[in-house]
């Protein structure tokens, strides 16, 4: 089926929204990284960049609930930085990494960039010395999971430890000032996923949960996403004339209370195990959602009323960058049906 027509003319027949003509998305901007989604990236600085995305030079906080896929979105990224041909570190204080698990995102550590830190000064003291042997003027990745199984010299050295747990904030915070601008001179993206921990005694007015290793985190974080819990994802086939279901997957959604855009921006993440992000899903089910299609398509091309049959049809046809592009021009349209006119502030 012929497809020369331009992808702003299908959203204005779809959406009826005005799409501002701009370069098609070709995946290769060097000066950031996406996250696997192309709607995160788009809540993360879409009007900044058209497709969005993560830039160079930044520390990025993950944060959620447990089975929520902050991991998953850490090993995509860094799956990423090495596909444009960036070097990884990756600091693993939960010891939990799985070499098979990460090849499913083509994230590939060396074992001199693998480590597993026992303290808040261990981590960042390894960041400050790491040198990639990559060619200078791309994004190398930092990655650290999790934040909160970091502990510190006084915890592990003296019996009684850290019984208040105020010293572990005070060396994020101690460290942070020696390693941000590193981050930012060598062009590094340095993202770190943390957990929740509910807070006691609070009002009803007040934020029920925080991130532990107290605020330094929050304030030298470009870039903090929330993820909320997951809702699961189902299928069934049939055996012997027996439904059976099994888990397939989680949705989350994503929001990004601070990011180097217009923050509070939320996105779905849809995560299939054994796969990874899974993006032509997620594109297929915001096109349905905000136009009149009663069906998923791409452009002119129906493809079919089941989620499953129409992303195996976006593959066969080879319709992935074609649906992005979709996407983010229909993302455009209806962030321009929010801007008002406003007249040159007086200064």
């Amino acid at each position: 089926m012929e497809r020369k027509q331009t992808l702003s003319k299908q959203i204005k027949r779809h959406s009826k929204l005005p799409v501002k003509k701009e370069q098609e998305y070709d995946g290769n901007f060097e000066s950031i990284i996406s996250t696997g989604s192309t709607l995160v990236d788009l809540a993360i600085s879409g009007k900044r960049i058209r497709g969005g995305g993560i830039p160079g030079g930044i520390l990025l906080e993950v944060f959620g609930p447990s089975q929520s896929g902050k991991s998953v979105f850490l090993s995509e990224l860094a799956g990423e930085v090495e596909r444009k041909g960036g070097e990884d570190q990756f600091h693993d204080p939960e010891a939990r990494l799985d070499q098979e698990f990460s090849a499913i995102f083509g994230m590939h550590i060396k074992a001199e960039n693998y480590h597993q830190p026992n303290t808040v000064t261990e981590l960042f003291g390894n960041v400050r010395k790491w040198e990639p042997k990559a060619k200078k003027g791309i994004i190398h990745g930092i990655f650290a999971d999790s934040l909160a199984a970091l502990s510190t010299d006084m915890e592990m050295e003296e019996e009684d430890g850290d019984k208040m747990g105020g010293r572990r904030a005070k060396e994020f915070s101690e460290q942070l000032r020696k390693t941000c601008r590193i981050i930012k001179q060598k062009n590094y993206i340095m993202a770190c996923s943390n957990q929740l921990r509910m807070k006691m005694n609070t009002t009803k007015y007040e934020e029920k949960y925080t991130t532990p290793g107290g605020e330094a985190v929050k304030f030298y974080a470009s870039i903090r996403l929330k993820f909320s819990t997951p809702e699961k994802l189902d299928d069934t086939i049939k055996v012997a004339g027996k439904e059976i279901k099994k888990i397939i997957g989680i949705k989350t959604m994503v929001e990004a209370v601070k990011t180097v855009d217009e923050p509070y921006r939320k996105a779905p993440l849809y995560i299939i195990y054994g796969y990874g992000i899974d993006d032509i899903r997620a594109n297929l089910q915001y096109i349905k959602d905000y136009t009149s299609n009663t069906v998923y398509q791409v452009g002119d091309i129906v493809l079919d009323k089941s989620m499953e049959e129409s992303i195996a049809m976006v593959e066969e046809q080879d319709l992935v960058l074609e649906l992005k592009n979709e996407v983010i021009d229909l993302w455009e349209a209806i962030e321009a049906k929010f801007k008002t006119e406003r007249k040159p502030k007086m200064r």
